[in-house]
Parts: C-alpha cells; sequence; structure tokens
C-alpha cells in the first residue's frame, strides 16, 4: 500500500476486503475527517496522487483487458485499449499539464467605489466525492472521474457497477494497492447498494448511467443537498445533408455505432437520411460493416453484450419494428456467426423507423441504427428539435448555411462534424448533457471547476469610500444614491426610448 500523507486508518486492514453497502457510511467518515483534519492538497501532492494513478493503470493493463472481456462475454483488447486505457491516460496527462493553472487564483473586477479592495476567486477542494460508475465503459468511466476528483483536491468513493463483476473487483484491488481508504475507496454491490450510495451525503456526487436512474440518483441527493453531476444519454441523432454520404461519412457512423457493439452513450442512435440518398446509404453502411467486420459478428473485433437482459431487450426492439412495418437488415457478412458467441448481436438496420416503434422511443445501446429520411433540413432540424435534447448530434456535410442552422437552432451536449464520438476524446472540451442527456460537464477545466468549490475572497484596502455610507444617513448617501441611481434612471429611459423605436 503507497500512501502520500502517510495516513493510515486505526481499522485500514478491513478495508483490504471488498466494502459494501453497510460500511459505505463509516469509509464516509472516515474520508470527511481526514480531509477536515489535513491541510488541503498543494499541487505536488495532486500531482503525485495521479501519478500513482496513471502508475496503476499501466501495472493493470493486461488484467483490465481480460475483466472486461471476461464480462462482456468478449471485447477486443485492442477496442479496451483504444476506448479506455488510452483515454484514461490522456485525461490524467492533460490534469497534470494543466493542474497548475487550474489550482491558480482568478483575478475579478472590482466595483468604483471598492477600488482600494480587490477580488479573486479560490478554487478549493469540495471535500469528499461519490463516484457512479456504468458497465458500458467499467474502466475509463470509473477513473476519468476519479482522476478529475484527485485533481480537483478531494478524497473519493467509487461505486462500480455490479453488471462487470470482473471489472469492479479488480479496480477495488488495483485503488487498494495505490491509495489508502482515507484518499480513495470502492463500494461493491448492486442496485440496493447503489441507492444506499446514492442517498449518502457527499459533498459532490457524479453519476454516469440512464437517464430513468439518474432521475432517482438526483432525488437521493437532493435529500441531503448534495450537488450532482449527471451523465446521462437519450437519443443522438447523425444528419447526413444531401449528396454526402460518402466512404468518410459512412466509416465514422459505422466506427461510432459499432464500437463496443453500440453500448455507448454517445453513439449515433438513430440516421436522418435525406429521401434521395437513402438507397446508396444502406448499400454503403453494409458494405462499410463488412469491411470492417470480414468475419462478421464472429470477428475478433466486434464486442459482445453484456448480459442477456440487454440482450433481450435488444431483440424486442428488432421485433416490434419488424411487426409494426419497418425493413430490418442485418447489414455486413455471415450475420448468422452471431450465434457461435455469446450474447453476440448482429449489425442491424431498421429502415423506416417510425416514432411508434420502441426503437424510436428508447435508448438503444446496441448495434442497431434506425434509418428515417427528411426532404429539408428544415425538416430534420424540427423532428430532432421535437424530442428530448440529445447528448450528442452529429452532421456530416458541408461547412454551409445548413450545418450552421442545424448548429444554431438545435441544443444538444456536444456536437460532431464529419465524425462521431470525437469529441469524447477531446480533452480540453467540456463533455456533458442537457436536460434529459444530463446535467453539468466534466473533462477539461469544466471537470476541475464541477468537482471545486469557486470561493470568492474580498480584501478590503486602506481607504473605502463605502464606510461613508454607514449610518446614520446624510448628505453623503444622498449624493452617492443620486449618483448611481440617477445615472441608472437615465439609462433605463434610454433604453426605453430605442426599444420604443
Amino acid at each position: 500500500m503507497s500512501t502520500l500523507n502517510g495516513i493510515r486508518s486505526h481499522d485500514f486492514d478491513r478495508y483490504l476486503e471488498p466494502v459494501h453497502g453497510a460500511d459505505a457510511q463509516a469509509l464516509l467518515d472516515l474520508q470527511r475527517a481526514a480531509f477536515l483534519k489535513e491541510a488541503r492538497p498543494d499541487h505536488d501532492q495532486r500531482k503525485a496522487r495521479l501519478a500513482l494513478l496513471r502508475a496503476a493503470v499501466l501495472a493493470y493493463r493486461s488484467e483490465v483487458e481480460e475483466a472486461i472481456s471476461a464480462d462482456f462475454g468478449h471485447r477486443s483488447r485492442h477496442e479496451t485499449g483504444i476506448m479506455e486505457l488510452v483515454g484514461v491516460i490522456q485525461a490524467i496527462d492533460y490534469l497534470t499539464r494543466n493542474l497548475r493553472r487550474f489550482m491558480r487564483r482568478e483575478r475579478r473586477h472590482v466595483g468604483f467605489i471598492y477600488r482600494s479592495g480587490r477580488a479573486y476567486v479560490e478554487y478549493q477542494p469540495k471535500g469528499v466525492v461519490g463516484v457512479m460508475a456504468p458497465w458500458n465503459y467499467p474502466f475509463s468511466l470509473t477513473f476519468i472521474p476519479l482522476a478529475t476528483a484527485l485533481a480537483a483536491g478531494n478524497r473519493v468513493m467509487l461505486k462500480p457497477s455490479e453488471l462487470t463483476p470482473r471489472t469492479s473487483d479488480l479496480i477495488r484491488r488495483m485503488l487498494a494497492d495505490s491509495f489508502p481508504p482515507e484518499e480513495v475507496a470502492v463500494v461493491i454491490g448492486g442496485p440496493d447498494v447503489g441507492a444506499a450510495f446514492s442517498a449518502l451525503a457527499f459533498d459532490h456526487l457524479f453519476f454516469t448511467g440512464s437517464t430513468q436512474v439518474g432521475r432517482k440518483v438526483m432525488k437521493a441527493a437532493s435529500e441531503n443537498l448534495v450537488p450532482v453531476t449527471l451523465e446521462l444519454g437519450g437519443k443522438s441523432p447523425v444528419v447526413v445533408a444531401r449528396g454526402h454520404v460518402d466512404d468518410r461519412t459512412m466509416s465514422s457512423i459505422v466506427f461510432g455505432k459499432l464500437a463496443n457493439a453500440g453500448q455507448m452513450c454517445v453513439a449515433p442512435d438513430y440516421a436522418l437520411i435525406h429521401e434521395h440518398d437513402r438507397e446508396e446509404f444502406v448499400t454503403q453502411y453494409k458494405a462499410t460493416v463488412a469491411r470492417f467486420y470480414p468475419d462478421g459478428p464472429a470477428s475478433e473485433d466486434y464486442t459482445s453484450i453484456v448480459s442477456d437482459r440487454h440482450y433481450d431487450r435488444l431483440t424486442l426492439l428488432v421485433e416490434d419494428a419488424r411487426h409494426k412495418g419497418a425493413n430490418v437488415i442485418a447489414a455486413g457478412l455471415k450475420p448468422e456467426r452471431a450465434t457461435g458467441k455469446p450474447r453476440t448481436f448482429p449489425p442491424t438496420l431498421i429502415v423506416g423507423a417510425r416514432d411508434d416503434m420502441m426503437v424510436m422511443r428508447e435508448e438503444i445501446f446496441g448495434p442497431i441504427l434506425p434509418v428515417r429520411t427528411y426532404r429539408t433540413m428544415d425538416e430534420a432540424i424540427d423532428y430532432v428539435n421535437r424530442r428530448p435534447r440529445p447528448l450528442a448530434l452529429y452532421y456530416f456535410g458541408a461547412r454551409d448555411a445548413e450545418c450552421e442552422g442545424l448548429l444554431e437552432r438545435t441544443t444538444s451536449g456536444n456536437v460532431g462534424i464529419n465524425n462521431t464520438i470525437m469529441h469524447v476524446a477531446q480533452d480540453d472540451l467540456p463533455f456533458g448533457g442537457v436536460g434529459s442527456s444530463g446535467m453539468g460537464a466534466y473533462h477539461g477545466l469544466e471537470g476541475f471547476r464541477a468537482m471545486s468549490h469557486a470561493k470568492g475572497v474580498f480584501i478590503q484596502g486602506r481607504w473605502s469610500f463605502a464606510r461613508l455610507l454607514h449610518a446614520p444617513f446624510g448628505r453623503l448617501a444622498n449624493l452617492a444614491l443620486s449618483a448611481t441611481l440617477g445615472k441608472a434612471h437615465a439609462r433605463a429611459t434610454d433604453y426605453s426610448s430605442k426599444a420604443s423605436l
């Protein structure tokens, strides 16, 4: 066990075993007591913690790849390396490089009558941050929030998903090898433990998961007025401008849709294609899938579905669409080979998807892509705007008036132009949803500040004009009110006159 400050709890040994829900409150008390007792970690201490985390990720790389593949039934080590491990290392390196800048006090403007004083904002740790991680990217969606919280100087309690038990247990062992429980600890358990975890009086709670569960988490956190960051999901559209169904477009859409077999919150959830391009889109989508996975669903690079329940749900979505008249197309080569691997769902197109179909009402989270057509970009924009605001929106086409119109008239967590999912890999961009797709953001400076308290400080100078306005009020107070409110009244009158014109 490595330590950073020489701190060890009196009952440290019991935390070497899995911490379940019953011990979570005691663990929170332990971390909060340590946070209040110690000085706030300085730049070097935070940097050292990030270095420990980085070293642990690299040391356990092969075990992470094996655990995730076992939890899913099959996932390529390359996909885990690219989509999870690289992202974690990049995030840690980004935070390390920018940490001093993020921690720096910010000078703020001081009003004229307070000019002898100065004001600044100091970003200080909140205290103990709870992180509830999902199953679809069980490593990166645990470690990136963890790294962000550590960079901000916090203690952290983690609740990984019960649907990836091998990965969750590995995370627990990894972090127990690198941090004492006063700094970082992992709580193991199912939905009941997750519900109890979300009800703890953290100083901040970070949740990644479904919108349905996110509502419950926020409700539980509200009992203790715990601020929350919710990274949810929803139906992220991909809009392809007329005439832009080409190899570049299709490669990007297939990559974004089929990475991790579509089990990704920012995967394209449905495609809006110009009515004249529909047949070409279907033809090229099938050809691109065949190029990506030459052995079909049996390819080593194609990921399985995480559980029987999720596999059965995807089957139900397809059958509902077929029953209601959609054209269901198995894309790529040898789709029948999906039956040769446990819980492997073939890439599937739902052409002619309608709003009354389950596949257009629910977040898919699988390798199924509904296809709808539009006649004008205005029609496509209106369709997007009639639905809940998505976590991501993707556009393929020229940077022309149609593109600008889509950007201007729609609201989404993030946007990708002529790419899918790559915005998540940009460490300097905030990542987060809006409305039913999330609340708050992390990554970049925004992530650091989400995990920090912005404390405003005003230092009064030797001379203060404001002291002349103390009671008893008299001539000076009247002059000050006249000088300020008189000007404000004149400005308001001027604005009113201009508005009437």
